[in-house]
C-alpha cells in the first residue's frame, strides 16, 4: 500500500512539473484521436444520413452490423491495418507502417462505426413533426435533411465526443500498427503498458491519471450536452 501511494505522489510530482516525457505522449495521443476523430465525423455525418434518410433493402440488416462493430476489439481492427499496410499488403508501398499515419487510419476504422451508427440513433430520434412542418412550409428534401441534422447537433456531438473517447484509450491496435516507438507513436496506453512492464510504476501511474482526467472530462463533456438537450 505505501509502495502505491508513492507512486501516486510521484506520479501527480511528474504532471504538476510537466514532465517532458509525460506531456509528450499525452500530446501525441490527444493529437492522434482528435486527428482520426475529425476525419470519422466527415465520413460519418453523410453516411449515417445518406443510412437514415433513405429505404432500401437490407436497411435494418446494414444498420445491426454497424452496431455489432461498436464492439469490435481494437487488436482486430489493429490486425487488418497491419496486413493492409504492411510490405506484402495491397497498401504496403505507402510505407506508413509503424507510423502515425498508421494509428490514425486505424482509429478512423475503430471509431467510423460509433459515430455512424449514433449518428443514425440521433437523426431517429427527431421528432417526425418537425420534417412534416417544414415539407408543409415548402421546404425541399435538403432543406428537411439538413433542419433535422441541426436538431439532432446536440446527440450527434455527442456521439463525436463516445468516438474520441474509445480512440484515445484504445491500445492493441496502437501497439500493432505503431510499434511504441519512442517519440514518434508511442501514446498514453501503450506507455502505460510498456512501463508497467519495466516497473517504472510512477511513469504509468502519471499517465493513468492523465487518461483518467481525459475520460472524466469526456463524461462531464457528454452530460452537459444531454443537459442542454434536454432543456
Amino acid at each position: 500500500m505505501e509502495e502505491l501511494w508513492q507512486g501516486f505522489v510521484k506520479a501527480l510530482e511528474l504532471i504538476m512539473t510537466f514532465d517532458p516525457e509525460v506531456v509528450q505522449v499525452a500530446g501525441r495521443s490527444l493529437l492522434f484521436a482528435a486527428t482520426s476523430c475529425s476525419i470519422a465525423m466527415f465520413l460519418s455525418l453523410p453516411l449515417g444520413s445518406l443510412i437514415h434518410f433513405n429505404n432500401f433493402y437490407g436497411k435494418r440488416l446494414v444498420i445491426n452490423i454497424i452496431q455489432t462493430l461498436y464492439s469490435v476489439p481494437t487488436v482486430a481492427i489493429g490486425l487488418f491495418v497491419f496486413v493492409l499496410v504492411s510490405r506484402a499488403g495491397p497498401l504496403g508501398g505507402l510505407g506508413i507502417l509503424f507510423t502515425p499515419a498508421a494509428i490514425v487510419v486505424g482509429q478512423v476504422l475503430l471509431v467510423l462505426p460509433i459515430i455512424t451508427g449514433l449518428t443514425i440513433s440521433a437523426l431517429s430520434g427527431v421528432d417526425r413533426v418537425v420534417v412534416e412542418t417544414a415539407i408543409s412550409m415548402g421546404a425541399n428534401r435538403l432543406q428537411s435533411t439538413t433542419l433535422v441534422i441541426r436538431e439532432a447537433r446536440f446527440a450527434i456531438l455527442a456521439a463525436i465526443i463516445m468516438g474520441f473517447g474509445r480512440a484515445i484509450s484504445e491500445v492493441g491496435l496502437s501497439l500493432m500498427v505503431g510499434g511504441n516507438i519512442k517519440g514518434f507513436t508511442r501514446t498514453i496506453t501503450t506507455a502505460i503498458s510498456l512501463e508497467t512492464s519495466k516497473g517504472d510504476v510512477e511513469l504509468s501511474m502519471a499517465l493513468g491519471i492523465i487518461l483518467i482526467f481525459l475520460a472524466l472530462v469526456i463524461n462531464i463533456g457528454l452530460n452537459r450536452i444531454q443537459h442542454r438537450k434536454d432543456q
